[in-house]
């Protein structure tokens, strides 16, 4: 793990370097994939220092959408939300999800939404 690394984050890789062990996946590898997923979800919930300098400058890929820290919110989340925002703030952020992050239940969450409106 590298160095900054949150306690939760450190925690996490252990469990996953032995939850690999006990199953016998990744033999021999096994840190260096636990460490790929954890600095993969560091990534994604802007925890790593690129992020958050992009963050500091701007440059955040969820800069000006109409929900604040958009990308490290749930479904759950976004979708209590949605009530609040016009087709066109709806239309913004589906906009956003289908080339970012993709979920498959978000976007049809938005599309139903927008077709109410």
């Amino acid at each position: 793990m590298p160095r900054g690394a949150s306690p939760k984050r450190e925690h996490e890789y252990e469990e996953l370097t032995e939850r690999f062990k006990e199953e016998g996946r990744y033999q021999g590898r096994e840190k260096e994939v636990a460490s790929r997923i954890v600095n993969k979800q560091r990534a994604q919930y802007g925890e790593t220092k690129e992020e958050k300098r992009k963050n500091r400058e701007g440059k955040s890929p969820d800069q000006g959408l109409p929900l604040e820290n958009y990308q490290h919110q749930t479904i759950a989340e976004i979708t209590g939300k949605l009530h609040s925002l016009s087709p066109r703030q709806l239309q913004q952020i589906r906009e956003y999800e289908q080339h970012h992050k993709r979920r498959k239940t978000l976007i049809q969450e938005f599309d139903r939404w927008i077709s109410e409106k």
